[in-house]
């Protein structure tokens, strides 16, 4: 971030805004920003239903609809939720899980959190997963001594 934000850029911003508090955000959001890019470069961002699940949001969408056409072409994506006072936003690549046990997981916790049942076919073509790379976390309140810029091992 530019110097005149008065964020720490040597991470020392983790101390005061862990982790843990981006995954709670993660896991209680009701509703996740899921931005693609369109083949000629335009953005597109769309609001989808999804759960925190194992370090990764998981989502589903139709594969032919445009974020999941844009997906297919372009796996990559940022994942930003509703608050823009308690900011978590997540920076990677998509995953298309296929193991059957994962996907009944996340069918499960789906279903507990918002009381809707998703069906998942033999094979997987929708169930989406973003382990994030990158992360920035911050709160309004005190931005300029806790925005965080989290960059994570996909080793």
């Amino acid at each position: 971030m530019p110097p005149g934000y008065g964020v720490p850029t040597d991470g020392s911003g983790a101390d005061l805004l862990p982790w843990s508090w981006a995954e709670e955000q993660l896991a209680e959001a009701r509703n996740y920003w899921v931005c693609t890019t369109h083949a000629d470069g335009r953005p597109h961002a769309i609001p989808v239903w999804g759960v925190w699940l194992d370090g990764a949001v998981w989502f589903g969408t139709s594969p032919t609809s445009t974020k999941g056409r844009n997906l297919k072409r372009d796996p990559r994506v940022v994942v930003h939720l509703e608050s823009g006072d308690d900011v978590v936003i997540l920076e990677g690549e998509i995953e298309l899980p296929s193991d059957r046990g994962a996907l009944e997981r996340f069918v499960e916790v789906y279903e507990e959190k918002y009381g809707h049942r998703i069906n998942v076919p033999e094979t997987n073509e929708g169930i989406f997963a973003l382990r994030p790379r990158v992360a920035q976390t911050w709160t309004e309140q005190d931005f300029a001594r806790n925005a965080t810029r989290w960059v994570f091992d996909q080793a």
